[in-house]
């Protein structure tokens, strides 16, 4: 019996794992039986339960991205772990890695925005979970909000600030370690507080190849970001009162930095532009914002692969002249009618 003939007689137990071909990738792999709904699934649709429905036909696309609950290690955590979650495009090949910058806040709907868009686009994502972190609590919302209102920004070398950037260099070691990630195409994306945060991870990661700061807060040193080695870019609003001190910052350490720099000022926006669940989103704003900031990525981690050498010029072959061919003539004194007879004696 073929192994695709025991999916014939299957035990009804919701959950029973046999052989098989999978209904939605069809690949012909190890399975598991909803009984329910009669799908037979491998692993990686198993995990995408939620997206799946009974009207769904076998053979179906896989989804463009998956998402999981991790634990990464971290020295900085009490536990020796710290949690995460992970956007993985489904296409099995290699792809460039980003890391998710969280405020004290955790993941908000911005950073999950922002994480499932550079999914769909081939991006492996990293959002450490620092609101279910066990060290992170007032102390940093506090040193993060006083840095930046009170002492001229975000105190990069603080204690509580040195802390949390040393969680995200975990979490950039764990990305960078994983399966399908290319370790030598990563970025860090930062919003707000997340983006003072990613500058500082960014200045001491030499490593990284692209870093994407959105509306950050200044931060100190000033100074900063001129240890950045990868391209930066920003991204905030005209209207912005409260970005515009980092911005200026960034402007005057672009002149002694190891890196180019991109400013992208959109008419207009406000702080939190790209937050639907703040009153300062605005739709048009917000796809415009996304559409620079997935460009600059696009350009610094995915480039179009080299375009194949241009093929030689045909060689002009030209006709050869025939010559009519004569037979060359024969000399008279080579042909003889027959044998020579002597001369008759006088």
């Amino acid at each position: 019996m073929r192994d695709d003939d025991k999916m014939l007689d299957l035990p009804p137990v919701f959950g029973s794992g046999v052989v098989g071909v999978c209904d939605i990738c069809g690949t012909r792999q190890a399975v598991v039986v909803l009984n329910k709904e009669r799908f037979k699934l491998c692993v990686v649709d198993f995990l995408n339960k939620t997206w799946l429905k009974t009207t769904q036909k076998p053979g179906a696309p896989l989804p463009s991205y998956r998402s999981e609950r991790i634990w990464f290690p971290s020295d900085t955590s009490k536990t020796g772990t710290s949690p995460g979650i992970v956007l993985t495009p489904t296409k099995a090949t290699r792809h460039p890695g980003i890391l998710v910058t969280p405020d004290v806040y955790g993941i908000t709907t911005t950073l999950l925005d922002g994480a499932i868009r550079f999914a769909r686009e081939g991006f492996e994502v990293l959002l450490p979970d620092v609101a279910k972190t066990d060290f992170v609590g007032f102390g940093h919302h506090l040193a993060l909000r006083t840095g930046a209102h009170l002492r001229g920004g975000v105190i990069a070398p603080g204690r509580k600030v040195e802390r949390m950037t040393s969680l995200y260099e975990d979490a950039l070691v764990y990305l960078r370690a994983r399966d399908l990630v290319d370790p030598a195409k990563t970025a860090v994306f930062g919003v707000s507080y997340g983006g003072s945060l990613a500058l500082a991870l960014a200045a001491r990661d030499s490593r990284l190849t692209a870093v994407v700061l959105a509306y950050p807060m200044p931060v100190r040193p000033a100074e900063l970001a001129r240890l950045v080695t990868a391209p930066l870019l920003y991204v905030g609003g005209t209207s912005d009162r409260s970005s515009a001190r980092a911005r200026a910052q960034l402007d005057a350490a672009k002149t002694g930095a190891r890196s180019p720099f991109q400013f992208e000022d959109i008419s207009g926006a406000r702080h939190g532009f790209l937050s639907r669940d703040l009153s300062a989103y605005d739709l048009r704003q917000a796809e415009q914002g996304w559409s620079l900031i997935l460009a600059f990525l696009k350009q610094k981690l995915l480039p179009p692969p080299p375009k194949p050498p241009a093929a030689p010029p045909p060689k002009v072959v030209q006709a050869a002249t025939v010559v009519d061919a004569k037979p060359a003539p024969v000399p008279s004194a080579a042909v003889t009618a027959g044998p020579v007879k002597p001369a008759p004696a006088a």
